[in-house]
């Protein structure tokens, strides 16, 4: 078997330690290996860096273990050339397993070539991905709080998400706020709306007629003070976001900035500027690193499976993939589906007659993408295309 690297090394990471193993092809033809075990301090990483460096190692692989390859990455990506690898791509055939085991298997097949390594961006990429996540994180439990709100008012027998429309709008907070102090005649309640809601003021006097005990006010205040915070630090990151977002400028002939991508993005139905800020923070703005739309699609985990045996197909089904991504990607195929004269609509209502609706917009999702990666490769915007009059 060709050797592709002559001096490499492996890496298996672990919260507490580091096992790391050189393999070099001697001048006589013969491998050596040499391992020895680092703790997992900043200086104990920094000096695996200083022994793999003065070995003479350029090249290094390791697994993606949890979170922990992480600050190794960090501490050495400057000084090596890195190779981050999926654990299921590098499975050893069973056996006796041991870390130094692993850590000697990993070498192998980076000093053989064998190894496909995973897309890490670089770091202001990584930056904005981790506001993102922790973004989309807050504002899920934004909405758990907010179902546990309408879970306690629907306790109390009030009805108020039967007549208003947004229960946590500026009436409903209103008329929350009466109960948590204490307030229970239904009429001055229903007083507190606002704006079209007031055309329903018979309506809500009923709706607001419940048994709102100590225990539900106590639960509620609970609940509207945990939506305030969370609202308070969605707010502040989303300031963060749009901080970093016009912080990365454009170098010579290199990708676009954050804002140029993301604006142009945005022009595209179905995606809005926190979805816009959400792509780019997961694919980042240069392309160059994707050979092709179809390698971007399947590591976004959007096209469909090939599972085919004795000339026969078992399943069509979709990729496992970046969850992050692919979740906003099909936010953004349902909002397409509902814009009114664009093709992107026109093709989720041809598909959905064939693969059903849940098919259909992963589908677009799949098709939108493949938008974006030659809109952010060609520097182009997005441009609708004129529908045809079809008969119905």
């Amino acid at each position: 078997m060709d050797i592709l690297h002559a001096c490499c090394a492996g890496l298996d990471v672990h919260k507490k330690t580091v096992v790391a193993c050189i393999r070099r092809v001697e001048p006589d033809g013969k491998v050596s290996r040499e391992i020895r075990t680092f703790g997992a301090m900043t200086a104990d990483l920094l000096a695996m860096g200083d022994w793999l460096a003065a070995s003479g190692v350029r090249h290094l692989a390791m697994e993606s273990t949890g979170v922990y390859w992480k600050p190794v990455w960090n501490l050495l990506e400057d000084r090596f050339e890195l190779m981050l690898v999926n654990a299921r791509h590098i499975k050893q055939v069973p056996g006796r397993k041991t870390d130094v085991k692993d850590a000697e298997w990993i070498a192998q097949l980076l000093q053989h070539g064998l190894l496909s390594p995973s897309f890490v961006p670089p770091p202001p990429v990584r930056e904005l991905r981790d506001l993102t996540r922790q973004r989309a994180q807050l504002i899920a439990d934004h909405a758990t709080a907010a179902n546990r709100v309408q879970k306690v008012l629907e306790d109390a027998n009030i009805k108020l998400a039967g007549v208003a429309s947004d229960v946590l709008g500026v009436s409903g907070r209103a008329m929350i706020a009466g109960l948590i102090a204490g307030q229970s005649d239904a009429t001055c309640l229903a007083e507190k709306a606002k704006g079209r809601l007031r055309e329903k003021i018979i309506p809500l006097r009923r709706a607001l007629e419940g048994r709102v005990t100590e225990h539900h006010r106590f639960q509620l205040r609970l609940l509207m003070d945990q939506l305030g915070q969370l609202e308070g630090l969605i707010a502040r990151l989303d300031g963060r976001i749009a901080e970093v977002m016009a912080r990365a400028a454009k170098t010579g002939d290199g990708p676009p900035p954050f804002s140029e991508a993301a604006a142009r993005l945005a022009t595209i139905p179905g995606i809005g500027s926190h979805s816009a800020e959400v792509i780019v923070a997961e694919i980042g703005t240069d392309m160059g690193v994707y050979p092709t739309a179809g390698h971007l699609a399947s590591w976004a985990g959007m096209c469909p499976g090939n599972n085919e045996s004795a000339g026969k197909r078992r399943t069509g089904k979709t990729t496992k993939g970046s969850q992050w991504l692919r979740s906003v990607l099909v936010q953004v195929a349902w909002a397409a589906s509902h814009t009114k004269q664009t093709i992107l609509a026109e093709t989720y209502r041809k598909t959905a007659k064939r693969l059903g609706r849940k098919k259909a917009l992963v589908a677009l999702g799949h098709k939108i993408l493949r938008i974006i990666y030659e809109m952010l490769k060609e520097k182009t915007d997005y441009i609708e295309r004129h529908l045809t009059n079809q008969a119905a």
